[in-house]
């Protein structure tokens, strides 16, 4: 990590290099993902010719008015939304591992997306309702952005009592359990609140936990688009203290970084990331806990302004690439998200614990 005898030196040389270009890689990333994008439109229960769907992403007409709304209405929206999900938790979980110094941190694995699928329950019950796919979608375009903003309030009250005891916690597989605990307790606070609902609500509230992407579409993908742009500004505009935040709070004060203020920022682009994310789509694990490991691996470096870069193209492109495999090509069955994102995310989870018993800092 950092030699402290060069303490002039200490941020630059906290961010290592890679041998091979930046450009290139994330020109890499873009094609796979755009490439992705494409094939994740042609998949679905309607067959629909590959030129038929280039045609209506390039803005030109078809004969078939049918095929046109299919596209441009439920699968675009849906292959959109699938980008903007991966985005939006890949960076959250670059984040909440860099402040937390936890190489097994992410939103899903401290109660942060418990904690905004809280909100979100809170909400809809208020207004009379599960919160369930199909009751989102039903909500207007104000509705949305209170759903939002009570999954955000309630990413940011569990990461603020997360954060208050990793204060006094420095061990690592404490604040773990802790984050697991406090995720524990949201969820029973939910079920509390489910227990008079009837099954078939919660039958439809466990398939919203499942994950799924395909009830975002129209005005709710507006807010999720802007919430999700604005969360990772926030995001890039803390990539420096990030980068400084690696070599040690006590150092970052020494060289005159507002610790608090970074703080701050980097919890308020969490929550608005993860919380908008599950708000619409359901809580959705491992994405922010095996991305940013996988950008680690690929681009050899702790610069936090390119990993937050290939950390949103690299989440994208597993999103749409789990989304591809739950349609189960040949049947109009559709798997659950998570049921994917566990099976890539569970294995780099266990590299991660296997390479960092290996080695003194996993960054």
């Amino acid at each position: 990590m950092i030699n402290l005898a060069n303490r002039k030196n200490a941020p630059a040389s906290a961010v290592r290099e890679g041998r091979f270009s930046f450009a290139a890689i994330l020109s890499g990333l873009f094609l796979a993902a755009f490439a992705l994008f494409i094939l994740d439109i042609t998949v679905g229960p309607v067959h629909i010719p590959i030129k038929d769907i280039l045609k209506v992403v390039g803005g030109m007409e078809i004969d078939s008015t049918g095929i046109t709304n299919i596209i441009e209405k439920i699968r675009i929206p849906k292959a959109i939304a699938a980008v903007l999900v991966g985005a939006a938790l890949a960076a959250s979980g670059l984040l909440m591992q860099t402040l937390f110094r936890n190489p097994l941190a992410g939103p899903d694995v401290l109660g942060i997306t418990s904690g905004a699928s809280l909100g979100v329950s809170l909400v809809m019950l208020a207004g009379g309702a599960i919160p369930t796919v199909q009751a989102i979608k039903q909500t207007g375009a104000l509705g949305g952005w209170i759903i939002v903003v009570a999954a955000s309030m309630g990413s940011a009250l569990v990461l603020l009592v997360v954060l208050a005891i990793s204060a006094k916690v420095k061990d690592n597989a404490s604040l773990m359990i802790i984050g697991i605990m406090a995720g524990a307790l949201t969820i029973s606070l939910v079920s509390l609140m489910l227990y008079l609902a009837s099954p078939e609500q919660i039958q439809d509230y466990l398939m919203w936990t499942f994950g799924t992407i395909g009830g975002v579409s129209g005005k709710h993908l507006w807010t999720l688009g802007s919430v999700v742009a604005g969360g990772l500004g926030l995001a890039l505009a803390a990539s420096k203290p990030l980068n400084i935040l690696l070599i040690g709070e006590n150092y970052a004060r020494s060289l005159g970084l507002s610790v608090f203020r970074s703080r701050i920022l980097i919890i308020a682009a969490t929550c608005l990331l993860s919380g908008s994310v599950t708000a619409f789509c359901g809580p959705i694990g491992f994405i922010g806990l095996a991305v940013p490991h996988l950008c680690r691996a690929l681009l050899h470096t702790s610069d936090h302004l390119r990993l937050i870069l290939a950390a949103c193209v690299m989440g994208s492109i597993v999103v749409l690439a789990c989304d591809i495999v739950t349609q189960l090509p040949g049947s109009r069955s559709l798997m659950p998200l998570n049921v994917m994102t566990s099976i890539v995310g569970a294995p780099v989870v266990i590299w991660v614990i296997a390479r960092v018993k290996h080695r003194k800092s996993p960054f």
